[in-house]
């Protein structure tokens, strides 16, 4: 055979496999999840979906059969669960843990499909997944009907704004593939959903096992009329999500390849960006044209939703990091102040008071949850009163930042809606939340420019104000240094004032009881107060136990990095008991005092305080010199 006659089937396939990638390019993709209770066939699904588009390999279906045969499936029937639940903990427990991403394609579509868990315990991982989902298909087992979860994950998905729901009703061969059984479930879910904002639930028989339903119409279910899985997944109109058609780029890097240009880029979270387009840069509101559009280094007349851009401007105006640009006559909202849902995705309580950081977008700020307006249980949609958060719950909140940022409500643009909260501590993602509203009352609340400020108000004193801020154990000797400490700064003739905690607890706390919240409440109140006395040039002496770090650390947040030391006053627990000057120990270990720090109510030591003194070690005496020298030399 000729050289020339060998090339040309070659050349032939090399062809068909770039007409075939041409046609792939040009597909849609249809992101959706499964989802639904605990064994319901999640993983079984999407293996059956991967096998039956040819994107396993015979080598990989050799040890599938071999894998199905160990874990007791019978028959020969494959295990196709064991195509996605790639985790060892996965395998050895029979359910999914963490979302697993696959990718597959049809003639028609291309597909993201994430496999989200069904544990309680993994919601926070089904919510990742239904962030950015176009649809969900909600499986029941057919022997169970709706579980808890399947109640869960449907509200959920409603929450998160997905539209499109496939009620896939799985494992119809276990109940001999019976139509009433079937109905009844599609009619309690239906139901069940009627108030949720969901345009389409689509009802469907099938058993992932088998593959019935799937990708052919079974012949043991002769009385279902609809289409399969595979034919609904791919006619799904995947509607453009309410969200606002008006321009909003936030700015995510001001771009000088050399001194000659000055451009700026970011990716388009809506709307379209054209050439002399007139434009408004939030927050100062600065206004300017578009001179040029830039995508992939080419010059372009417009950019669309989605693209990462570089423009450039017809005049010099400040724009920055964490800017936004809009249409001169559509702006964003500013506010800093929001009522929110929120869903909590952390082992560690959700406290009302405490500091955390927000990131919503590009822009990151401090953030407090100040109000738990109600839980809501799932299966009854009862609001349920609450003044912490645990693992799951989900709740109607309002919270405060600590600077206003530029926001849209989640149901009129996903990106500039949606939020997580981070512990500052751990940098741990601590909840996820979407936006209702500005609360009003943040938009009517002005700094108000006073002529005496802080720096006159020292120089009147005679010396720099500051907080010197005691932490421990009760019994570690705060109050007794504290004391000393201010006695001899008032022999020197300089402002001081001691906050005691037994002493604020008569007065601006009183309100306040011992919970881990009420503690986190009171040393917000005490941070306040600390910096207005600052701010008024007086040196500030606290004597708090301050259990938490997180706390410290926002009393710390609120003044300038010279103006904050925080003071560790260590001493083993063991002789803080044997001091005990109050007699609280003993009462707590008698259970009288409940939330005892040290008993039954945790003190987190700091990490990195600007002093440490060991009180079993040192003399008060010791300590106050100490201090004097290095804070107080000048």
């Amino acid at each position: 055979m000729s050289l020339k006659k060998k090339i040309a089937p070659l050349s032939n396939k090399v062809s068909e496999i770039g007409k075939f990638l041409q046609n792939q390019s040009s597909l849609k993709t249809l992101r959706f999840i499964t989802c639904g209770s605990v064994d319901d066939g999640k993983s079984t699904l999407i293996g059956r979906m991967l096998y039956e588009a040819q994107l396993i390999f015979d080598d990989q279906i050799i040890s599938l059969e071999n894998d199905s045969k160990k874990s007791g499936t019978q028959g020969a029937d494959i295990d196709f669960a064991l195509l996605v639940d790639g985790l060892a903990a996965e395998r050895e427990q029979g359910i999914t843990i963490d979302v697993a991403y696959r990718y597959f394609a049809t003639d028609k579509r291309k597909f993201i499909v994430a496999d989200t868990p069904g544990h309680e315990q993994y919601t926070r991982n089904m919510i990742t997944g239904a962030s950015t989902a176009d649809a969900a298909i909600i499986l029941v087992d057919a022997r169970n009907g709706l579980m808890t979860q399947t109640k869960r994950h449907s509200y959920l998905c409603s929450l998160m704004g997905i539209k499109n729901i496939i009620l896939a009703i799985n494992k119809m061969d276990l109940i001999a593939y019976k139509k009433n059984d079937y109905l009844k479930i599609v009619e309690e879910y239906k139901s069940f959903v009627s108030d949720f904002n969901f345009k389409q639930v689509i009802p469907l028989p099938i058993s992932a096992l088998k593959g019935d339903n799937i990708v052919e119409i079974s012949n043991k279910m002769k009385w279902y009329d609809g289409k399969t899985l595979i034919s609904l997944l791919e006619n799904i109109s995947i509607s453009k999500k309410k969200t606002n058609e008006q321009l909003r780029l936030p700015i995510q890097w001001v771009n000088r390849l050399d001194s000659e240009f000055r451009g700026f880029s970011g990716t388009i979270v809506s709307g379209k960006l054209k050439k002399g387009d007139l434009v408004s840069v939030l927050p100062n509101g600065n206004k300017a044209k578009i001179l040029e559009v830039i995508v992939s280094g080419k010059s372009v007349p417009s950019a669309q939703v989605n693209q990462a851009v570089t423009f450039t401007l017809d005049k010099e105006i400040d724009i920055s990091r964490g800017n936004m640009l809009v249409p001169i006559d559509q702006p964003c909202e500013i506010s800093n102040q929001f009522q929110v849902k929120l869903v909590w995705m952390s082992d560690t309580k959700g406290l009302l008071g405490r500091s955390h950081l927000i990131k919503i977008g590009h822009q990151t700020a401090g953030a407090q949850i100040t109000n738990i307006k109600h839980k809501i249980n799932v299966n009854t949609f009862e609001k349920l009163p609450g003044n912490t958060l645990e693992l799951n719950d989900i709740c109607l909140a309002e919270i405060n930042l600590d600077k206003s940022i530029i926001f849209e409500n989640y149901n009129t643009n996903r990106a500039l809606g949606s939020f997580i909260l981070i512990d500052r501590v751990t940098n741990q993602t601590l909840a996820v939340g979407m936006i209702n509203f500005s609360l009003r009352r943040s938009q009517n609340i002005y700094n108000q420019k006073l002529d005496v400020n802080k720096k006159s108000r020292q120089i009147l004193n005679g010396h720099k104000s500051k907080v010197i801020w005691l932490t421990g154990l009760s019994g570690s000797g705060k109050s007794t240094i504290a004391n000393a400490l201010e006695t001899r700064l008032h022999e020197q003739g300089k402002r001081t004032y001691i906050l005691d905690g037994d002493n604020i607890r008569h007065g601006l706390s009183k309100d306040l009881g011992f919970t881990d919240s009420d503690r986190v409440e009171n040393i917000r109140r005490i941070g306040e107060v600390a910096k207005l006395m600052v701010d008024a040039g007086i040196i500030v002496l606290t004597a708090f136990i301050s259990p938490f770090r997180a706390e410290r650390d926002l009393a710390r947040s609120l003044l300038n990095e010279d103006e904050f030391k925080e003071v560790f006053i260590d001493v083993p627990l063991k002789i803080a008991e044997e001091r005990d000057p109050k007699g609280l120990y003993k009462k707590a270990r008698e259970g009288k005092i409940k939330n005892f720090t040290g008993i039954d109510s945790d003190y987190e030591k700091p990490l990195l305080p600007d002093y440490t003194f060991k009180t079993d070690k040192l003399t008060v005496k010791q300590i106050v010199e100490e201090l004097l020298i290095k804070e107080f030399k000048d």
